[in-house]
C-alpha cells in the first residue's frame, strides 16, 4: 500500500499516519526525518543538505527526490509507505510521479483530510487558553497567529495538489472534523473499497461457531432420512422416553378395556329391567 496524506496543519495527518503504520506494517516517510538521517549518515546528499540547512535555506526539490529515491530502495519498503508532508507543491508531485514511474511503483491513493479552518483556529485558541490557565508553557509554533500563517501557506502552495491528484483519479477525501476513531474507520473503509488493502473479515467467536455448528447438525439431522445413529447418551434418553410412552399407552388401553367390559356387563341388564317394568305397568293399566 502506497499513500500520500494531504491536509492543512492540525488536520491530524500525523495521528492517522501512525495508525496506518501500526495496522498495515508500512513505513511513514517524513522528508525532514530522511534529511536528518542522511546528514547523520554523512551520505553525499546528506553532506550537501547539511550546508543548505545550516544556512537556513530550503533544500531543493531535486535533492529531496534523491533522498526519497534512496529510501525507497531499502528492504523495509516492501509492504509500502505513507508520505506525510511531501509533496507540498505541484512541481514536487510531478517529480515524485516521475520517480515512482522509473521504479515501477504504483501510487494507490492520496487521502485528503478536509477540515474547517475556523474550527482549527478555535481549537488552538482554546488549547492555548487552557494551557496558560494551568500555568503551562505554550510553544511558539502552537499559537493561533502561527497557525494562521501556516494555513495561508497551505492554501497557496499545497491546496493545488487536490486538483492535481483529483484529475488523476487518486484523490480520496475524508472529513477530518470527525473524531479520531471515525476518521480512522473511514480511511480503512475507503482503502478497502479501492482494493488498496484486503477487507477485514470478522471471525465468529468460538461460542457462536459452536452454536452455529450445532444448529447445522440439527438441520442436517432433520433432513436426513436415517436417524438411527445416535450417541450413547441420546440413545439412553430415547429408550427411556419410549418406555414411558409404552407404559402410558398400556394404562390407557387397560382403562378403555375396563370401560368396555363394564358397559357389556351392566348396561344391557339394566336396560332390559327397565323395559320389563314398563311392560308390566302397561298391562296393569289395561287390566
Amino acid at each position: 500500500m502506497r499513500l500520500i496524506l494531504l491536509g492543512p496543519p492540525g488536520a491530524g495527518k500525523g495521528t492517522q499516519a501512525q495508525r496506518l503504520v501500526q495496522k498495515y506494517g508500512i513505513v511513514q516517510l517524513s522528508t525532514g526525518e530522511m534529511l536528518r538521517a542522511a546528514v547523520a549518515a554523512q551520505t553525499p546528499i546528506g553532506l550537501q543538505a547539511k550546508d543548505i540547512m545550516a544556512s537556513g535555506s530550503l533544500v531543493p526539490d531535486e535533492m529531496v527526490i534523491s533522498i526519497i529515491s534512496d529510501r525507497l530502495d531499502q528492504p523495509d519498503m516492501k509492504n509500502g509507505f505513507i508520505l506525510d508532508g511531501f509533496p507540498r507543491t505541484v512541481p514536487q508531485a510531478e517529480a515524485l510521479d516521475d520517480l515512482l514511474k522509473r521504479k515501477h511503483i504504483r501510487l494507490d491513493a492520496v487521502v485528503e483530510l478536509r477540515v474547517n479552518e475556523s474550527a482549527l483556529l478555535n481549537r488552538v485558541e482554546t488549547r492555548v487558553a487552557e494551557m496558560r490557565a494551568r500555568g503551562e508553557e505554550v510553544r511558539v509554533d502552537d499559537t493561533p497567529e502561527v497557525l494562521s500563517k501556516r494555513l495561508a501557506s497551505y492554501r497557496s502552495l499545497t491546496e493545488p495538489l487536490i486538483h492535481y491528484y483529483s484529475e488523476r483519479r487518486k484523490l480520496l477525501t475524508v472529513d477530518g472534523m470527525m473524531t479520531i476513531e471515525h476518521v480512522t474507520r473511514e480511511i480503512n473503509r475507503i482503502l478497502a473499497a479501492i482494493g488498496a488493502v484486503e477487507p477485514v473479515i470478522k471471525k465468529a467467536a468460538p461460542a457462536k461457531q459452536a452454536a452455529k455448528g450445532a444448529k447445522t447438525a440439527r438441520a442436517a439431522g432433520a433432513r436426513s432420512p436415517d436417524r438411527t445413529v445416535k450417541t450413547p447418551k441420546k440413545a439412553a434418553k430415547a429408550a427411556q422416553k419410549a418406555g414411558k410412552s409404552a407404559a402410558k399407552g398400556a394404562k390407557k388401553s387397560a382403562r378403555r378395556t375396563a370401560g368396555v367390559s363394564k358397559a357389556r356387563s351392566f348396561g344391557k341388564p339394566k336396560k332390559t329391567a327397565k323395559k320389563t317394568a314398563k311392560k308390566v305397568t302397561k298391562k296393569r293399566a289395561k287390566a
